[in-house]
């Protein structure tokens, strides 16, 4: 193209020059926004800007799961030695705020909730409102849910600010190694959350969150509590 040709262009066209620009500038910025730091407190947010595997960076933890529909295990496999099943949790021992050791065998008679959460994890915290829920609806007819913290040592900060940001009343805790070793034999995912009935038998096990596991959560609570409690229970 002449020298004439261009100036010429340029004079009736200036917007080339602009997009031309214009497109490798806004494609670096895109690029720059696509990572999200789960470090942060953070509300929910949609299951598309999730990434199966996040957790915080350079950190060795368990990595969050996606929504999801609930994976349920039945009472067949509740009297095994199964990640979760009756003997694992029975024995199984957790450090409570304050202070207290724990075993899964001191709820006996009640309808037990084990929540595997921690706050970096975007479904624990979406799950976290039902959670307190179930607890203040069902906590009369039985029911205890406990959340155990698994976000490692520099998660433990953050526990406080995480209770008052939502304002859980439900019990918390840290679980043992050998308890979490056990518990996430087959999954590292979270939030993983277990329904025991009053005998300590598994009804269901749920991994990640979404609006359904919600509804199957509640409907494995009501069923657990409609149960007659043992001869010699309260």
């Amino acid at each position: 193209m002449s020298q004439s040709s261009r100036s010429f262009l340029m004079r009736r066209c200036p917007s080339v020059v602009v997009c031309a620009l214009a497109v490798p500038v806004a494609l670096l910025l895109l690029s720059a926004c696509g990572t999200t730091d789960y470090t942060a407190s953070q509300g929910s947010s949609a299951a598309s800007n999730r990434a199966a595997t996040d957790t915080p960076q350079g950190a060795k933890l368990p990595r969050t799961a996606l929504p999801m529909p609930p994976v349920a295990t039945a009472h067949e496999g509740a009297t095994t030695n199964a990640p979760g099943g009756i003997a694992v949790v029975n024995a199984s021992t957790w450090t409570t705020l304050d202070g207290r050791r724990t075993r899964g065998s001191d709820f006996q008679g009640k309808v037990l909730i084990l929540d595997f959460w921690a706050t970096y994890c975007p479904p624990c915290r979406d799950e976290v409102p039902h959670l307190i829920a179930l607890q203040r609806r069902y906590g009369a007819q039985g029911l205890q849910v406990v959340g155990l913290n698994v976000g490692g040592d520099e998660d433990r900060p953050k526990v406080p600010a995480f209770i008052e940001e939502f304002g859980i009343q439900y019990a918390l805790g840290y679980p043992d190694a050998q308890m979490s070793e056990l518990f996430f034999a087959d999954n590292s995912a979270i939030p993983q959350t277990y329904v025991y009935d009053r005998q300590g038998r598994l009804l269901k096990k749920f991994v990640g969150f979404d609006d359904q596991m919600g509804v199957e959560l509640e409907r494995a609570v009501q069923a657990a509590l409609a149960e007659k409690p043992a001869a010699g229970e309260d």
